[in-house]
C-alpha cells in the first residue's frame, strides 16, 4: 500500500449475484473525501471478468455465423447427465486466462497512469469462482506478484441459495452483456458456482489474512444476509465496519 489512506487494490469477491456490482455502484455515489475517510476507496477503476468472457462468447458466435469455428465456448453444457443450453467455456483454463487478463490490464493502467496510486487511486479486481472450475485458491495463484503485493480483498457473502435467488431476480434477457443485469441459468449457475472453496481458503472467520504462497492478503467479509446490497443505508455502515478491519489488518502486514 503506497497511499496511507486508501487501497491500492481491493480483489472484490462473492458468489453470482452475491452484490459486488451493487457494492461498486453504491461507492460511485459517495464523495470522495467520505468515500476515503469511511472507505479507505480513492478515485477507482474497475477490472471486472466478466466483460472479457462475454465477449469471447459472442465473438464466438459472431465466427459461428460466418461459417467459421468456434475457438473457446460453446452454446451448450453437459450437466447431469444431459445437454442443456447455455454458453460455457470447452476447457477450464480459460478462467484462470481470465485472472491473467486482469493482471495485464492493471500493468497498463500503470503505466498509462504511474502516480495512480500515489494519489490515492483504488483498483478493483472483481471475479466470482465455484470449486467447479478452480475455485478462489486456483484463481488467486494466478495473480502477479505486483498484484498479491498491494492487494486486499472483500468477500461478499452469501449462501447458494441466496445466489440463486437475486441472480433470478436481476436477470434481464435483453441485456445479458450488462454488469448489473446478467444472469446465468439456474442449471449453469448450480454446476459453476453452488460448490465454493471460500471458506477452505480464507477461513470462516469475518476477517483475517489469505495466504498465497509468501504472501498475507488481508481479507473482511461483508455479510449480504439479510440482504444490505439492496439499499444504500444498509450498505454504508457495514461496509465501513469490514473495510475498517481490513485497513487494520492491512496495517499489520
Amino acid at each position: 500500500m503506497v497511499h496511507t489512506h486508501t487501497f491500492d487494490i481491493v480483489i472484490l469477491n462473492g458468489r453470482p449475484a452475491a452484490g459486488k456490482s451493487e457494492i461498486i455502484d453504491f461507492l460511485r455515489s459517495v464523495p470522495a473525501v467520505e468515500r476515503m475517510r469511511r472507505f479507505h476507496i480513492g478515485e477507482f477503476r474497475e477490472l471486472d471478468d466478466f466483460p472479457i468472457l462475454w465477449e469471447q462468447f459472442e465473438d464466438d458466435d459472431l465466427m459461428e455465423a460466418m461459417g467459421r469455428p468456434r475457438l473457446l465456448t460453446d452454446r451448450t453444457f453437459e450437466y447431469r447427465g444431459q445437454r442443456h443450453s447455455g454458453h460455457t467455456f470447452r476447457e477450464p483454463w480459460y478462467w484462470n486466462f481470465l485472472i491473467r487478463k486482469l493482471c495485464l490490464q492493471y500493468e497498463r493502467l500503470l503505466r498509462d497512469d504511474p502516480g495512480f496510486h500515489q494519489r490515492g487511486g483504488t483498483v478493483f479486481f472483481e471475479f466470482a469462482r465455484g470449486s467447479e472450475h478452480g475455485g478462489f485458491r486456483e484463481a488467486y495463484s494466478h495473480l502477479s506478484e505486483t498484484v498479491l503485493e498491494r492487494a486486499v480483498t472483500l468477500y461478499i457473502d452469501v449462501t447458494w441459495e441466496e445466489s440463486l435467488r437475486k441472480n433470478r431476480r436481476r436477470y434481464n434477457p435483453d441485456r445479458p452483456d450488462s454488469i448489473l443485469e446478467h444472469g446465468l441459468e439456474d442449471l449453469k449457475l448450480e454446476k459453476l458456482y453452488k460448490e465454493s472453496d471460500w471458506a477452505a481458503f480464507a477461513g470462516s472467520g469475518d476477517s483475517g489474512f489469505i495466504q498465497c504462497g509468501i504472501k498475507k492478503i488481508p481479507f473482511g467479509v461483508f455479510r449480504n444476509m439479510p440482504e444490505k446490497t439492496d439499499d444504500p443505508a444498509k450498505i454504508a455502515p457495514h461496509l465501513e465496519e469490514v473495510m475498517g478491519r481490513i485497513y487494520q489488518l492491512e496495517l499489520e502486514r
